[in-house]
């Protein structure tokens, strides 16, 4: 199933990915930092997606002078729970 997120509080409009199985998929980022947006869907690609949101959430930036209340990779994490819950109900 393909899910779409307006991420929160970082860099990036989009993240896009796709869980088949209870596996991620396909995850993409449309803006933001290149070298770890573009890291961090290879080193996902296939694992299971509520290990991957529980080992990210929390993550923040500490980027830009100040540490920030978010990241990509939390929100990512935020993404992912959001898609379990409503694959769920």
């Amino acid at each position: 199933m393909k899910f779409d997120y307006a991420p929160v509080g970082v860099c990036p409009s989009r993240i896009e990915f796709e869980i088949e199985d209870g596996k991620l998929h396909n995850v993409k980022f449309t803006g933001g930092c290149p070298g770890n947006l573009v890291a961090i869907p290879k080193l996902i690609e296939g694992a299971d997606a509520a290990e991957i949101a529980k080992i990210l959430r929390g993550n923040l930036c500490l980027g830009r002078g100040a540490a920030m209340k978010t990241s990509c990779a939390d929100q990512l994490a935020v993404a992912i729970e959001e898609a379990l819950t409503q694959k769920a109900s």
